[in-house]
């Protein structure tokens, strides 16, 4: 066995170890975060924003003890949302009074229970990038309780060659469009303009080291130097003209995966993160940094097709985003397996091969890591929190407190 595989053999004996104190065998998938992983990434990344904040990215982490737990580390402060009904439950629950929806909404109901309390109201900051969002809202609530703080989305995007590199996200780019935006919301009566978004996604969420893919890294990493150039021209080339109009609560920007590129930029005032907690197999490639995986799936074997395959029931949970290999869930512990090239992660079965296949027996658990953060919680009601060899809680994600955003 290469010695690289040793530590996985440690880690799902040791998650074997502390699921086996529970009362009963939870069912299948069991989900699972090592807290002593996810309280290592938190420290880093706050030692990577090298004393600026970090909003927490909820869609990122789904589980609001999770959410509490990063919160209470000093350097995280307030909530990028996903949505405007998940923030507003967030703020109901007691989870943070900071909260940034990171999209645009068209959710009137939504906006009209914002309106409705003045208390929300000053907690909750919409995100826009067109008047078409400003007359939504409005028309949604016409006399809010309190005026609706707002901030303004701007891409952030790589320019080059006529090219746009990066997430298809605001239509605004240049700083007289965010100017003319700016004025609109600040002469509307009922909105505040409190802040700006810039998401560098080409950065943050692109990895640049993958052993196979040496030339793409390559690539990737003059990609991100070039937009990393780009962009602080242009945002404070913004900052210099909304500045003359009015003075912003903050400047959002980055990601788990550009902390360090992020903070150096004098016009971003606060990073955002989530995936950096958790770690899913998205992340283990990049250069600036080496995360610990902390978030984890169990399925049980339940056929052994071949002294060569081992199966385990279900499994099928695939990832957003372009389809492809890297969007699949990965064996992760015990070493030395892989899923098959025909029937890949399945709904109701996955076939693993690989040298590690023959050591498994009916009823063993294999552990997975997903490919992104926050979605695996999608797939079950509660999470196991480890820490050593136990189960300190078990808490529920968000569809076990009956939510799905």
């Amino acid at each position: 066995m290469p010695p690289a595989d040793l530590p996985r053999d440690a880690l799902g004996a040791r998650l074997d170890a502390a699921v086996a104190t529970l009362p009963e065998p939870p069912p299948t998938p069991v989900l699972v975060v090592d807290l002593d992983a996810f309280d290592t990434n938190a420290d880093d990344l706050v030692r990577r924003a090298a004393g600026k904040p970090l909003r927490l990215a909820s869609k990122s982490v789904r589980v609001p003890a999770l959410l509490r737990r990063a919160l209470e580390h000093d350097g995280f402060s307030g909530i990028l949302a996903f949505t405007l009904r998940e923030a507003l439950w967030l703020h109901e629950e007691g989870v943070s009074d900071d909260l940034v929806v990171a999209y645009p909404t068209v959710d009137r109901p939504a906006v009209a229970a914002l309106g409705s309390s003045a208390a929300a109201a000053g907690a909750v900051t919409l995100m826009v990038d067109d008047v078409a969002h400003l007359d939504l809202v409005a028309a949604a609530c016409p006399s809010p309780a309190a005026p609706f703080r707002v901030a303004i989305d701007v891409d952030a995007g790589l320019r080059v060659g006529g090219q746009h590199v990066g997430p298809k996200r605001s239509p605004l780019y240049d700083p007289g469009a965010v100017v003319d935006l700016a004025r609109e919301v600040l002469r509307r009566p009922g909105f505040r303009l409190v802040g700006i978004m810039t998401y560098e996604g080409q950065i943050a969420g692109v990895p640049d080291e993958v052993p196979s893919r040496r030339a793409r890294s390559m690539l990737v990493r003059r990609l991100k130097s070039a937009s990393i150039t780009q962009l602080e021209t242009r945002r404070a080339e913004i900052a210099a003209a909304i500045g003359g109009l009015v003075d912003l609560e903050f400047w959002n920007a980055g990601g788990s995966g550009s902390v360090e590129t992020t903070t150096l930029d004098p016009a971003v005032t606060e990073v955002a993160a989530g995936s950096g907690l958790l770690v899913p197999t998205l992340f283990d490639h990049y250069q600036s940094f080496r995360p610990r995986p902390a978030a984890f799936f169990g399925l049980r074997v339940v056929r052994r097709p071949s002294p060569q395959v081992a199966t385990v029931h279900g499994g099928g949970f695939v990832a957003s985003g372009a389809a492809g290999k890297d969007r699949l869930p990965s064996p992760w512990a015990p070493s030395g397996l892989h899923l098959t090239g025909l029937e890949g992660a399945g709904e109701v079965q996955t076939p693993l091969t690989g040298p590690g296949a023959a050591r498994l027996r009916i009823g063993d658990t294999v552990w997975f890591r997903h490919a992104k953060s926050g979605e695996l919680f999608e797939h079950g009601t509660e999470v196991h929190l480890v820490s050593g060899e136990a189960v300190t809680a078990t808490v529920p994600t968000y569809r076990g407190c009956g939510r799905s955003f």
